[in-house]
């Protein structure tokens, strides 16, 4: 702008309307954990993008924050990748007829390493001396930082900010002969959790960590084989469940059938089990276990621990509704609908002024007045990261007139980060690990406040407890035990988690 006497004078710096909007996402989502990816494959299917589309649809709630899909029809690769929800790209049908072919990977992203960038969307695909090669990827790698200053330090390019085109840079690099020999060199070299769809101009690959710590199955339809990060995605299409790929896996599908390779020595799996807890959708099964049901174990454990007299039990939707229906059966406490979920806010919803975002969580959150007003009520929810969204909903059940609000959580308190997907705060930002149970409670404003034990968790998995020798389970969010090397977090020097890139348009 110019100054009355026509100097420059700078524009003080303001915030956007997407920073305000994220700023209130933010504060919306302050007690959740934020998604991962999901991870979708189709082989020899005429409708391949469509399918993936749909594929992409179920797995929604593992990332909101762009979806891609990308196919072979012979001759030629296709690409479509946007930010944005699935269906703002991909329900519409010219998007889909931009993606000929029998063959198709997806992915739908939260981004937990690189910004949300259109670059950064996957599947991330590159031109190999073999073909083409695009990857599609749920986890994270604990060496990609490492591994890609390496990387750049022998002259590779970079075109992203995402962990996952290290992995595209060691299969071009690789000398072995054949191309999965090249694949499974990469996979050797890369640390963390990881499911990956890779797609060439010949084959679909999957692939899963060592420990088995990120999630991925085998579906068919048709006759053609699916890969997907749950169950749900299977569903969804009408597909028929296999089996899970098994924990340091590769598979490969061509035309001239499959073929599994097992390039890793075997060790217990220890798969994420935030999966159960949190991230998987309640009609998915995951490692043979109803997600369901195993929330509503968590919510009977619950109830056998720490249990007070209460007039009502009351879930924190969506994420406590399993565990809170559990807790009622266990208890006999009725079960009622105290907070009513809206489900139709989005960010264009209202320009966010500073006296808006301050009422916060009541634009997806209001109390059902009839349902607690008078009574001793127990709040579930399934975790508690920052603390800040809890201390809203537990005012609003004091405002809409509940006599005692306590609060339950169907996890144990999350004392430490997560380097393998999930997208948690430092340990700093973590409620529990810089306050004991009595300071939060004190925080939140709870009459009363109990996590599920770690024991209680593994019992309510069908275990007999935990057992430190030998855990089932990747529980290093609770208990510090990692299951894997952490190679960029133990470097000497401290290196940026964020990298740089050229600012652009997206």
């Amino acid at each position: 702008m110019k100054t009355p006497s026509g100097d420059q004078s700078p524009t003080p710096p303001s915030k956007s309307d997407y920073d305000l909007d994220h700023d209130l996402d933010k504060d919306l989502n302050g007690d959740t954990l934020r998604e991962e990816c999901g991870v979708f494959g189709i082989f020899g299917h005429p409708e391949a993008a469509a399918i993936t589309a749909l594929g992409l649809h179920a797995l929604q709630h593992r990332g909101q924050e762009a979806a891609g899909i990308v196919t072979y029809d012979n001759d030629r690769f296709h690409s479509e990748r946007r930010l944005g929800l699935v269906g703002d790209t991909f329900s519409r049908a010219e998007v889909i007829a931009r993606l000929p072919g029998n063959m198709a990977v997806g992915h739908t992203r939260y981004s937990t390493t690189g910004g949300t960038i259109l670059r950064n969307v996957q599947p991330l695909f590159a031109e190999l001396n073999a073909g083409g090669f695009a990857v599609a990827h749920n986890g994270n790698l604990t060496n990609g930082l490492t591994l890609r200053h390496e990387l750049v330090r022998h002259g590779a390019i970079m075109q992203s900010t995402s962990d996952t085109e290290v992995i595209l840079h060691l299969v071009a690099q690789s000398k072995r002969g054949r191309f999965i020999e090249r694949y499974i060199e990469a996979l050797r070299a890369i640390e963390g959790g990881y499911a990956l769809v890779s797609l060439t101009n010949k084959k679909l690959i999957g692939a899963r960590d060592p420990l088995g710590i990120r999630p991925l199955v085998l579906g068919e339809l048709d006759g053609c084989p699916i890969l997907a990060s749950e169950t749900c995605a299977l569903d969804i299409i009408g597909a028929r469940y296999l089996r899970d790929i098994e924990p340091g896996e590769v598979i490969v599908f061509d035309e001239h059938g499959k073929e599994s390779h097992k390039p890793f020595p075997p060790q217990p799996p220890r798969p994420c089990i935030f999966e159960y807890i949190y991230f998987s959708r309640p009609d998915s099964i995951v490692g043979g276990r109803s997600v369901y049901e195993v929330r509503k174990a968590f919510g009977a454990q619950l109830a056998r621990e720490s249990h007070v007299d209460v007039d009502v039990v009351v879930p924190v939707p969506d994420s406590g509704v399993p565990a809170a229906v559990g807790y009622s059966q266990h208890s006999g406490v009725p079960f009622e609908l105290g907070i009513i979920r809206n489900h139709y806010v989005g960010r264009t919803f209202i320009q966010p002024t500073q006296s808006v975002r301050e009422l916060g969580v009541r634009m997806k959150h209001s109390a059902n007045r009839a349902a607690i007003e008078g009574k001793r009520i127990i709040l579930i929810d399934d975790s508690l990261v920052r603390g800040t969204t809890s201390k809203k909903i537990v005012r609003m059940m004091r405002d809409a007139g509940a006599k005692e609000v306590h609060f339950r959580l169907a996890s144990p308190p999350i004392l430490h980060p997560d380097y393998y997907g999930i997208d948690l705060p430092d340990r700093g930002g973590l409620l529990a690990a810089t306050h004991s149970v009595e300071e939060m409670r004190d925080i939140i404003g709870a009459d009363s406040l109990a996590f599920l034990s770690v024991d209680g968790m593994y019992r309510a998995m069908g275990e007999p407890g935990r057992d430190p020798a030998n855990p089932k389970f990747s529980d290093h969010c609770f208990t510090g035990a990692y299951p894997t090397n952490l190679t960029d977090q133990n470097q000497v020097e401290p290196q940026p988690r964020q990298l740089s890139l050229l600012a652009e348009a997206s």
